[in-house]
């Protein structure tokens, strides 16, 4: 007889809220970090370097784990890297309802990389979600000066590639479930903050003049923020069917659009609405497929 004591099951539902909507207004400290002189990109490198400094032990712990994987590791943690990081700079640049829509392409992208790397079968529930993502995503980037769907800015590149970026990392999550999720969550803060500091170099982004109150509040954010978000998340995810995890977790499109509403100026058109909300069902097509639910 199983004597283990179950977590109680609003526990779960409760901790994916909890992370939805830290995930919804995450990009409102960003915004002040980066008021007071911490770009997007050191701002993700000293967060996410605090949490990986905490953890960085499971490395060893886990060493043979991480000789086995040790390629899957790296293209997962790059794949999480540029996700993170582009969704940083996205939020800081963009829109940020239009941001978290274009973000949740991911399922489109799911879709192609499924058939391309895992050899799965584009059935016609998957090519409906296809469809349902693309339409919504050429009403969300037509451009009327060139009669053709396009990403208007720099933001919308970010935001597209960030989803994509989501979607590949998921799948080497998938290739690799015997895998510890403490590992692989190290293994992806670790691609952030090498993601980071190559984007640093790159960009000739220069260091912060910035002072010791400013950084705390960088590191804060990294250990009560993103750490905390990834075991909320992870808690949640293990106690829960999968489907159902996927759906509560859109709640982060609601949490972004209030706080944006609340806290910025910002303005979404009604297009933008419209194709949001068809990516929106895409999102949820996926998680009830994948589930094997019917749709």
């Amino acid at each position: 007889m199983n004597t283990a004591k179950q977590p109680h099951p609003l526990l779960p539902v409760a901790s994916l809220l909890f992370t939805a909507t830290l995930w919804g207004i995450v990009w409102y400290p960003l915004r002040l970090l980066e008021a007071q002189g911490l770009a997007g990109l050191w701002s993700a490198a000293i967060s996410y370097g605090a949490a990986l400094v905490v953890c960085v032990w499971i490395f060893g712990r886990d060493h043979r784990a991480l000789q086995e994987n040790l390629l899957y590791l790296a293209l997962m943690g790059l794949a999480a890297g540029w996700c993170n990081v582009a969704f940083i700079m996205a939020v800081l640049e963009g829109t940020v309802v239009r941001v978290l829509l274009l973000f949740y392409l991911s399922p489109f992208w799911a879709v192609c990389l499924g058939w391309l790397m895992l050899g799965e079968r584009l059935d016609g529930k998957s090519l409906l979600v296809f469809v349902i993502a693309v339409c919504g995503a050429m009403i969300m980037l037509w451009d009327e000066t060139i009669g053709m769907p396009w990403p208007r800015n720099e933001a919308d590149w970010l935001a597209v590639s960030s989803g994509f970026a989501f979607a590949l990392s998921n799948v080497y999550i998938r290739k690799m479930h015997h895998v510890g999720v403490w590992l692989k969550s190290v293994s992806s803060w670790l691609g952030v903050v090498l993601v980071a500091i190559v984007w640093v170099a790159f960009s000739h982004t220069s260091l912060p003049d910035i002072g010791s109150g400013v950084l705390l509040a960088a590191i804060a954010l990294g250990l009560c923020g993103f750490l905390v978000m990834t075991v909320a998340v992870q808690y949640g995810v293990t106690h829960m069917p999968l489907h159902r995890s996927a759906v509560i977790l859109l709640f982060e499109l609601v949490i972004g659009a209030v706080s944006s509403l609340l806290l910025t100026d910002e303005v979404v058109l009604v297009r933008e609405w419209v194709g949001g909300a068809m990516i929106v069902t895409a999102a949820y097509l996926a998680a009830r497929i994948h589930a094997g639910d019917t749709v």
